[in-house]
Order: C-alpha cells, then structure tokens, then sequence
C-alpha cells in the first residue's frame, strides 16, 4: 500500500533512486530493517485508520492522510509551484488525482474485506507492470500463478463481497498509474518536487471532506488520534524510510522486499483487528507473492 509520492510503494512512493553500486553488509542489513520497519509501519497505520471508519467512514480517514502527506512532504519537497511549465502541470495533476483515489479505493475496500485481502488485491499493480514489461518465460508463469492467486480470492462464495474486491483492484489500477505518472513526473521535475506538489494539491481535492465531517458530524478525540495515526505511520515514516532505503539496497532487493507487504497486511489485520483469513485465502496470498518473488529473483538486473 503506497503511503507518500514517491513511494509508492506505497502505498506507498518512490522517486528516489535505488542504489546502483554493490551493497556492504552493514548497509545492506540497515537497509532491510528499515524495509521491515516501514511496510510494518504502513500496515498498522492503515489498521489502526479502519479503527476511525465508524466516525469518520474511509473518507474522513483518507483525508487525514492526505493532509498529513501533503504536510510531510510540501516541507521535504518544498516545490517552486510558479516555475511549473504547462508540460509540467499536467502529470502532476493527473498525480494528485490518483494518489487520491487510490487511497480511497484502497481503504475503502479495507472497510468491506479486510487488510489483508485488500493490501493483497492493491499489489497486483506493481506486479502487473513489472510482468507485463517483461518478455521472459519466467515472467509468463508468474503472471499465471498470480492470476491464479487471484482467481481464488474472488472466487463464487455466499460471503462474498465484490464491490469491496473490485475497490481493491481499483486501487491496483491506480498504483500502477501511480507508477507511471511518477516516471513521467521525475522525468519533468528535478527531486520530489512534482511528487510534493501532486500531494499539496490531493490534500486540498479532500480539504471540503474535512470541512463537511467537521461541521456535520464532529470526530471524537479518539477516531481524530487513529486518523492522524495512520497518516503518520502510513505517510510520513513509510516515506522517509524510503528515502534512507533505497540508497542503501540494490532495487532488487528493494522490489523483492516490497512483496512481503500483503503478508505483514494479513498478519497486522489478525493481531490488531481480529481479520482471520481462510487456508484458501492465505494460498491465494501466498501465490501472488511467490510470483513477484520468483520474478525478482529471476531477473538479470
């Protein structure tokens, strides 16, 4: 689940370069720890969030988020919005709108299947670019076992909920333009600039949700402490994690250990939450992470 622009990957976010020279031990295990620390931070923010849906619903909590994002980032980024070109604009609006979407989708379909399914559905964007970009055998059968991965998730059941499943893959829709839009943005703004500038921008595309809740329906003390807590531990640490990663780790390394997420997703979901997931669930999950992971593994670069 990307958590600031950049990321990516989060859910979370990432316009940071991964290191290109060979990794020491020393920086290699910092690095890991602080992959392992950040997806773990991620996950809890986005389970302690769901804790404010019945006061704040999803939206209230995304706008949260995206408020603290914007904050975390504005200040990190600090982009000369006047220099923009109008070639410059358009990706990063096209940015804001979907980090803002694919956030909402995101915590929306939490609200209706759970962490983990939901964190489970949104990785099948980074995945799907990753495969689809690649011409390899390997990358073939992979894509076969995730589909299969997924198949079983959203396979015909009385319990099933397909509105929340199809939220979750509108979110991998919008992480794999995040993505993309992100490439572009790079390409056009030098830093984090244009990632800065499309979540200031989010933040005031929900700034009249916050207005709305807190005129209509005033959050509690308790449901605005979750609300602010995910953002912090979704937005602002996962993003600042990643700065200190991805020049300490190989991008391999980084992309094999993004694929840990949908597991730390249906572990936070059961420890903090309550979510338990069926054998065939937990299958599923493990076949769309098996896949990434033998793709990862597999590729020359």
């Amino acid at each position: 689940m990307p958590a600031a622009p950049a990321r990516s990957s989060a859910p979370s976010h990432r316009t940071v370069t991964a290191a290109s020279t060979p990794e020491s031990g020393g920086r290699r295990l910092v690095g890991v720890v602080t992959m392992f620390g950040s997806g773990l931070s991620n996950q809890t923010g986005a389970a302690i969030g769901s804790l404010a849906f019945p006061v704040l619903g999803p939206v209230g909590v995304v706008a949260v988020r995206q408020y603290v994002a914007a904050i975390v980032l504005m200040t990190v980024g600090r982009p000369r919005l006047r220099t923009f070109t109008k070639q410059q604009w358009w990706p990063v609006l096209l940015l804001a709108l979907v980090f803002g979407t694919m956030n909402l989708s995101l915590y929306s379909a939490i609200d209706r299947i759970g962490l983990g399914l939901a964190v489970t559905l949104e990785f099948l964007g980074p995945l799907g670019i990753a495969l689809a970009a690649s011409r390899r055998r390997v990358d073939a059968c992979c894509a076969l076992i995730a589909a299969a991965g997924v198949v079983t998730l959203m396979r015909p059941q009385p319990s099933a909920d397909y509105l929340g499943m199809g939220l979750g893959l509108l979110a991998a829709v919008c992480w794999a333009s995040y993505i993309l839009l992100n490439r572009t943005v790079g390409r056009r703004i030098p830093g984090v600039q244009g990632s800065a500038a499309a979540a200031g921008i989010s933040a005031l595309m929900f700034l009249p949700v916050g207005i709305v809740l807190v005129v209509e329906r005033p959050p509690t003390a308790g449901a605005a402490a979750y609300a602010l807590a995910a953002g912090v531990l979704s937005s602002a640490v996962p993003y600042l994690a990643d700065l200190l990663t991805l020049r300490r780790v190989a991008a391999q390394t980084f992309g094999l250990f993004m694929s840990v997420n949908p597991v730390l997703a249906a572990v936070v979901g059961r420890l903090v939450l309550g979510q338990n997931l069926g054998w065939t669930e937990l299958a599923a999950i493990a076949a769309i992470v098996a896949a990434n992971t033998l793709s990862i593994l597999t590729s020359r670069t």
